[in-house]
């Protein structure tokens, strides 16, 4: 596996997790019964749990187009990589906007992202 792939996978993995910290970021955080804690949270900790979700959901796409570029693509290194860098970039966006508030910048990042995802999902067709 190439480097450069090998760490936006492990980036890409572990962005849900820290906005999982970043929701869960209160004194008073329910360890017992965290899902009923974070139901009643409000926002920037509301919308770190939201994209959270959001995370692990792009993560499956962007990790099995990765895997599938890999294998079947690697004469396209270098715009997988190219892609997967502009992904996480995009991503990392996506959670800052989510978390501040900016609807419009995020949906934005969000297309983006996925158009990078999709990206490297075709490069499997040259």
């Amino acid at each position: 596996m190439d480097k450069i792939s090998f760490w936006c996978f492990f980036t890409a993995g572990i962005l849900p997790i820290i906005c999982a910290g970043i929701s869960k970021s209160k004194k008073n955080y329910d360890n017992e019964n965290p899902r009923k804690w974070l139901a009643i949270q409000t926002g920037f900790r509301e919308r770190a749990n939201s994209a959270q979700q959001n995370s692990w959901e792009s993560f499956i796409w962007f990790s099995a187009s990765l895997t599938l570029a890999l294998i079947f693509s690697f004469d396209n290194i270098d715009f997988v990589n190219l892609m997967s860098m502009l992904y996480i970039f995009l991503r990392v966006l996506y959670v800052f906007f989510y978390i501040v508030g900016f609807s419009n910048l995020r949906t934005v990042s969000w297309l983006c992202a996925h158009g990078c995802v999709f990206g490297i999902l075709f490069s499997v067709l040259n």
